[in-house]
């Protein structure tokens, strides 16, 4: 049970770390359906279809174990 835990602990921070360099390649957050607005001076970012295609990526990656 540990071991499992200290392998989540590891891939959730390889993987936050690697997150700016691979959103720029990968253009997540920029992809058709993600929305950018702006609202009194403020900006906002809701990426719909990136958190889609990264929920369907982690199940395909978890079921196929």
């Amino acid at each position: 049970m540990l071991k499992w835990f200290l392998v989540i602990v590891v891939l959730v921070l390889v993987t936050g770390l690697m997150q700016p360099g691979l959103a720029r390649r990968l253009r997540l957050g920029r992809l058709p359906g993600d929305l950018h607005f702006s609202f009194r001076g403020r900006g906002y970012h809701l990426p719909f279809t990136t958190t889609l295609l990264l929920s369907l990526l982690a199940w395909l990656l978890l079921r196929s174990i």
